[in-house]
């Protein structure tokens, strides 16, 4: 059948299973909008306040369901507002594409109104970035860009498409999309020596990493987990592929982690990678990390291998199929003794909570938050001291349940995840923990949020500073507090309130459970203002660069 680019577009997503896109409408982008009204009843936009929102939100809707995000936007700043969240998808290996308009072919490369050359602005930062100059090429192009987006390690793609290009026609034949292909696990030495290692180790440890949860693989670390009787470690972006409940789960591993998971560490004779990448804020100092241990990293990228951490053995391959091979070949073992010495260092140097008076602990918040959850219910967060407070305190029971940006660490990142996670699934309930410094980045996005009654709780540690970057001032530039106190006077309860949207507040201990059930039971959006003191400090920390030896524990 004879149809438009723009038409073209639309089918392209159809066929592969869009259902939501997200995005902002703009010139170059008109026919493609004009083509989203006409398939309204097969596909879903939301409109954000702005287009990093709407890159985050399709993140983070990816994040939520493992399928592809996508997000739609004109030419010029609407394509370079997208750029951070491309990179905060880039570097958490989540699969997006995002289609952007620009000028009509003949008007490329002469400095058009809103023209940008946003294919080469995002190579660095996309598994694969192209301009379509023809509408013959534009149907190969999108479903190249969503197998591109899924195989092997996942990651974001963006296809240009000028405006003329949207307009012009041709014949379109519908396709079913090919199912996506593992990566092979071809080195039977690998697996042979894996099995050796495993079986023949006494204090084992699992560094778990967010290519288990990228890979669908939770299942299979827990059987392999249980098999081998070892302590599970997690990366914050692994947080959820085991159960926070389970007894082999040690929780956060790294620069926050417990002084158990970095004394493991120093310990295991084995330490086995699961879809990790040894990040400086895990490792510190890299040549110390697992020194006395033998390695193994289990990962899809071979590009991962032995790039921050040298490995005594690693397998490449799709993390499901590589731990379903181990666990019908590894012995099964037991642990006791190592367990129980995991226990004593946890019990050995606890961190005390930080209690200010006039103020309410973000501990007892979190602490009231798991109880009101469910385990299906999702916590998106921003980047700073409440993300690292959730990493520690909150439940985080079943995978894609917390939506975090890991390695970007981008601030105002919350908002639109939480917009992607709540439109991925209704029943669901989404909260976002944020902080006020990154909720003032895109509190704009509030307005998408009663736009479309989107029943997300929003929870501000209201500590009134940039906490994080004034941690580190204390700790290392003698509390030198470079424009870490910004004195805002923001009122959050009545900026909810200039939104449509709830505006509630929390000033005592004895009413965060009040008023965090009084949020929930409203089934609309709310933003709580919760009192935090300025002095609350993130802790244990190990300083950049070092080891658990010289872990912080009190300030």
């Amino acid at each position: 059948m004879q149809l438009t680019g723009a038409e073209i577009i639309c089918e392209c997503l159809i066929e592969q299973g869009v259902d939501t896109v997200f995005g902002y409408p703009g010139g170059a982008a008109l026919n493609t909008y004009d083509a989203l009204y006409k398939y309204s009843d097969k596909i879903r936009h939301i409109l954000t306040a702005h287009e990093q929102g709407a890159a985050h939100a399709a993140d983070g809707y990816a994040r939520a369901t493992g399928k592809v995000g996508v997000c739609i936007t004109t030419s010029g700043p609407g394509a370079t507002n997208t750029v951070t969240g491309i990179a905060t998808a880039n570097i958490d290996s989540i699969p997006m594409v995002i289609i952007t308009g620009n000028v009509n072919v003949d008007l490329l490369g002469k400095d058009s109104f809103q023209e940008v050359d946003i294919v080469d602005i995002v190579k660095p930062i996309t598994k694969g970035s192209c301009l379509v100059k023809k509408i013959e090429d534009l149907a190969p192009a999108i479903r190249s860009a969503f197998t591109l987006a899924m195989d092997g390690r996942k990651g974001p793609v963006l296809i240009d498409v000028p405006k003329d290009i949207t307009a012009q026609t041709t014949e379109f034949t519908s396709l079913t999309p090919t199912e996506k292909e593992s990566v092979e696990v071809k080195d039977e030495n690998s697996i042979s020596n894996a099995v050796e290692l495993i079986n023949n180790s006494r204090f084992p440890m699992i560094y778990a990493g967010g290519g288990i949860i990228s890979a669908n693989a939770s299942e299979q670390l827990v059987e392999f987990a249980e098999k081998i009787d070892a302590p599970v470690c997690c990366s914050l972006m692994g947080l959820g592929c085991i159960p926070a409940s389970h007894r082999l789960n040690m929780g956060n591993l790294g620069m926050h982690g417990g002084y158990e998971t970095g004394m493991a560490t120093e310990k295991c004779d084995l330490l086995i990678a699961c879809g990790a990448r040894f990040s400086d804020r895990v490792a510190g100092d890299p040549d110390k990390f697992g020194a006395q241990a033998n390695i193994i990293h289990i990962d899809i990228d071979e590009n991962e291998i032995d790039k921050n951490v040298k490995t005594s053995n690693h397998i490449i391959g799709d993390m499901a199929d590589v731990l379903n091979i181990l666990n019908d070949r590894v012995e099964s073992q037991n642990h006791a003794e190592w367990l129980v010495q995991l226990e004593n260092w946890k019990n050995e140097k606890k961190v005390p909570k930080d209690v200010r008076e006039g103020y309410v602990a973000p501990q007892d918040i979190l602490s009231a938050l798991n109880e009101i959850k469910r385990d299906g219910d999702i916590i998106a967060t921003d980047v700073g001291q409440h993300q690292m407070w959730v990493a520690q305190y909150s439940n985080i029971e079943q995978p894609r349940t917390l939506l975090t940006s890991g390695g970007m660490g981008t601030m105002g990142f919350g908002m639109g995840a939480a917009i992607g996670a709540q439109c991925s699934n209704p029943k669901k309930r989404v909260f976002l923990v944020t902080g006020d410094g990154s909720f003032h980045m895109n509190l704009n996005e509030l307005v998408t949020l009663k736009s479309y009654n989107l029943p997300i709780v929003v929870l501000i540690m209201n500590n009134t500073v940039l906490g994080m970057v004034r941690q580190w001032q204390k700790l290392f530039y003698e509390n030198r507090f470079s424009q870490t106190d910004p004195k805002r006077a923001t009122d959050f309860v009545k900026l909810a309130q200039a939104f449509g949207v709830e505006g509630l507040r929390i000033e005592k201990t004895e009413q965060i459970k009040t008023v965090l059930e009084q949020a929930v039971s409203l089934n609309a959006p709310v933003v709580v203002d919760c009192r935090i003191s300025p002095d609350t400090n993130v802790l244990p920390m190990i300083p950049p660069g070092k080891t658990v030896n010289e872990i912080v524990t009190e300030m």
